[in-house]
């Protein structure tokens, strides 16, 4: 095997990874619901993760230059957090992460103006009416689960715009662990203020920890290992079966079963965003 081909090998190894633990960590953090409640756990994650994040990356080495763009990429990456643990609450994890890519993909179907470009936008949105909820059905999807979703989706698009914005010429790590320390300046008080007991029960706290690293620290980590080793082309491709990893992983530990109108959404999603990543730079 030649050093590229092993090069690559890790990258892809590294984002499997990633999309793993990331989907994994969103499912545990989703049994911590009722000990800690959804803004309680999403403290635990925002709050651990920015004091992991800064001290591996030590943000204060290296001044920001776009300091407005970094709290609004912060912000945006906090908003992102909120609204999508607070949507999987009501919603399958699958489901949500289908949902959630609709931002980043329409960010990539907007930025470009060829026309195959339409078909990607068309099969998306095919996948969104699929999921649309049934407001008749007593066990159809939950209306704010799939507002909430979708507003992670948003969200997710300004973390995208912005983090472009705070400038290529810094170290990535250090940009990730301030716009962490951004959403959890914005999120811990609140949550303090709300589940403080919860919160400082010694025994849910490794579980905090652990969600923590699972669902930011360590995937936002294995991805800039496989930035640095693969085209961002076919990163994006790989990143776009994230949806079926989290459908997989919620059925796994969370034993949650999606109908085949489910999956078939699910599909088109990641058909919409494999094909929106194949044809970005062609």
């Amino acid at each position: 095997m030649s050093a590229t081909s092993r090069q690559y090998l890790i990258a892809v190894t590294c984002v499997f990874i990633a999309m793993i633990t990331i989907q994994s960590g969103a499912s545990l953090a989703k049994q911590l619901f009722q000990q800690v409640g959804v803004l309680g756990t999403i403290t635990y994650r925002v709050g651990f993760a920015a004091l992991i994040l800064c001290f591996v990356f030590k943000p204060w080495r290296n001044r920001p230059e776009q300091l407005k763009s970094i709290i609004i990429y912060g912000l945006c990456l906090g908003g992102m957090n909120t609204a999508f643990y607070f949507a999987i609450e009501r919603i399958p994890i699958g489901i949500a992460v289908a949902l959630e890519f609709v931002g980043p993909l329409m960010v990539a179907i907007l930025s470009s103006k060829k026309s195959v470009d339409f078909l990607w936008a068309v099969m998306a949105i095919m996948g969104l009416v699929l999921l649309l909820p049934d407001l008749s059905a007593a066990d159809g999807l939950d209306p704010l689960g799939f507002g909430l979703a979708l507003s992670a989706g948003a969200c997710w698009a300004g973390y995208i715009l912005f983090g472009k914005r705070t400038g290529e010429g810094g170290s990535s790590g250090a940009i990730v662990a301030l716009g962490m320390l951004v959403a959890a300046a914005a999120i811990v008080p609140f949550g303090i203020a709300i589940h403080f007991d919860e919160l400082m029960n010694v025994a849910l706290i490794p579980a905090g920890i652990g969600i923590a690293l699972l669902s930011s620290a360590l995937p936002y980590s294995l991805e800039m290992i496989a930035l640095r080793k693969m085209p961002s082309q076919s990163f994006s491709i790989l990143m776009s079966i994230e949806p079926a990893i989290a459908a997989l992983a919620g059925f796994i530990i969370l034993g949650e079963l999606l109908t085949l109108w489910h999956w078939l959404a699910i599909a088109l999603v990641i058909s919409a965003s494999v094909g929106t990543a194949a044809t970005h730079n062609k």
